[in-house]
């Protein structure tokens, strides 16, 4: 496995007081596993192609085909997409050196307005599931003017690609009109978890990454997972235990659950956990807060709260294999003082902190968990997306919660979209009277 977990600093027994209880973790563990083995049964048989779809890469290469035309003639992809339309493939665009990309994830008219200035040698790559998100179609419009204004309509179907559920939508509509490549978005697979599919994927191929590496990895977290569920020892499958532990300990008061990734790589990868976790699980008055932060920054912003505050928070801490990593000091360049610097790394500074934040929150009776990964890579992430994906559905098994939908979040949608009726008509700037 390209990832070890450990939980050992999430007991009472070795954290005292404000740890789970070893008997019931294990209560919890039993029925954590059943359900990650339930969800095994349910990809097998077709019913979770988000994770089924990890099974087979036939339809990578026209992806790669496709990324391969955009990198060759283009500078750069603008990503138009939000939430789970863009988190993943900019967690894995992270893992490559200075990506052609652009991530309009955030509806923001300055940075609209920035990218389309400077337009020339761009294409556009446009993601909504359902084809009507009002923020992406917004975004959408205001590029395809712009672009038909500098270049003319014949260049659009060169320089937009959409994807987007089968039906009727805008986004379909539009691509029927201006003749767009148009890729399916599985009606299936919820956004937020559609890293593995090419919503993730095609931003990685353009990134230069290897998307076979990412479903392998991802697969091979499957398997193991599955394969330890099934087994005489349910806490050997690390998401049926992860949720376990998340859910026993939010159940005794740790309703924050911080997730701490050592490495700038992977601060992406904390925001797309984030959304996962907080959209698939708080329903019915249930889940608990996903927070992110990364290290070492963080240590010197949020780790005196985490600490001296408020005892409601789990951690998990990722760490990589930084030893030896980067710039030596050098003994001569020091001066006179912070000797225990010479000759050591700046990848050995970061694994110093990483253990002496561990050591400092389970001394205080923080619950901590560590993933550790041996390679940032490829490989390793995919494992990591599926290894966070399978947490989530077990921990809502557990909640007994639906894990792809959001019924609360449609309420401000529709108040959105009424806001922006009423404002067409009555905030309409005035016509010039006659002369």
């Amino acid at each position: 496995m390209p990832y070890r977990q450990q939980i050992d600093g999430c007991f009472a027994e070795t954290i005292g007081g404000g740890g789970l209880p070893q008997a019931d973790f294990d209560t919890l563990c039993r029925p954590a596993a059943a359900a990650l083995s339930a969800i095994g049964d349910d990809v097998t048989a077709g019913q979770l192609p988000a994770f089924g779809v990890v099974g087979d890469d036939d339809d990578l290469a026209p992806l790669e085909e496709l990324a391969a035309r955009l990198r060759g003639e283009f500078k750069r992809l603008v990503v138009l997409g939000t939430g789970g339309s863009s988190l993943g493939g900019r967690a894995l665009a992270a893992l490559a050196d200075a990506p052609p990309l652009c991530f309009l994830d955030n509806l923001d008219a300055d940075a609209l307005d920035a990218v389309l200035a400077d337009s020339a040698g761009t294409a556009f790559l446009a993601i909504s599931k359902s084809g009507g998100t009002v923020d992406t179609l917004s975004q959408l419009l205001a590029c395809l003017q712009a672009v038909r204004a500098a270049a003319g309509e014949e260049d659009l179907s060169r320089r937009f690609v959409l994807i987007s559920e089968p039906g009727d939508n805008p986004f379909r509509q539009l691509a029927g009109r201006y003749k767009l490549p148009l890729l399916d978005h599985d009606h299936d697979i919820g956004g937020r978890y559609s890293v593995l599919s090419l919503v993730g994927l095609l931003p990685a191929l353009v990134a230069g990454l290897d998307a076979r590496a990412v479903r392998a990895g991802a697969r091979e977290a499957l398997e193991q997972a599955l394969s330890a569920a099934r087994g005489d020892d349910p806490a050997a499958s690390a998401p049926a235990a992860g949720a376990a532990l998340v859910v026993g300990l939010g159940r005794r008061g740790r309703t924050s659950s911080v997730l701490m990734p050592y490495a700038s790589r992977l601060a992406g990868f904390a925001e797309w956990y984030c959304q996962l976790w907080a959209e698939s699980l708080g329903k019915q008055g249930l889940g608990t807060t996903p927070l992110r932060a990364l290290g070492p920054l963080d240590q010197h912003s949020q780790l005196q709260l985490y600490l001296d505050g408020p005892a409601d928070k789990m951690f998990t801490l990722i760490g990589t294999q930084s030893r030896g990593r980067g710039a030596a000091i050098d003994p001569s360049t020091l001066a006179g003082q912070h000797d225990y610097l010479a000759g050591r790394s700046i990848g050995d500074v970061v694994a110093a902190s990483f253990t002496g934040t561990s050591e400092t929150l389970a001394s205080h009776g923080r619950p901590l968990r560590t993933l550790h990964l041996e390679t940032l890579d490829e490989h390793a992430l995919g494992a990591l997306f599926m290894h966070f994906m399978l947490e989530t559905v077990v921990a809502a098994r557990l909640y007994e919660v639906n894990p792809f939908d959001q019924p609360a979040v449609e309420d401000s949608k529709i108040r959105a979209r009424r806001m922006l009726g009423a404002m067409s008509t009555e905030d309409a700037p005035a016509k010039d009277p006659p002369e």
